[in-house]
């Protein structure tokens, strides 16, 4: 299967993730940013990162896209997450506001 193409800065957060570079995680997300984690959120970077420290970055977790669509400034990015919290086709939705995330939505993919 090709690699899928996906725009910045959502192609940088994901190489992030898969990276498990935490800092890099969080400094993706705008001040305000928030993460919709099925209907759970979590608003700025310390509540983002208390969620992610167990479910996210801290589960050691993968993403390997398979689809993505873009719609103005709303990327969709399906694929494989693969971690020690969960695993599965997961979905992942971006607002982006300029070069940073404004809010990442995950359900089911």
């Amino acid at each position: 299967m090709s690699e899928v193409e996906i725009p910045e800065p959502v192609a940088s957060f994901v190489d992030a993730v898969n990276r498990h570079d935490d800092a890099a995680f969080l400094d993706a997300f705008t001040e305000k940013g928030v993460v919709d984690d099925w209907g759970r959120s979590f608003t700025g970077r310390a509540e983002i990162k208390g969620w992610s420290d167990v479910e996210f970055i801290g589960s050691r977790g993968v993403l390997t896209p398979e689809e993505v669509t873009v719609a103005g400034d709303v990327v969709t990015v399906v694929g494989d997450w693969r971690s020690n919290h969960a695993n599965g086709r997961s979905k992942f939705v971006f607002d982006v506001d300029g070069d940073r995330l404004a809010k990442m939505t995950i359900r089911e993919g």
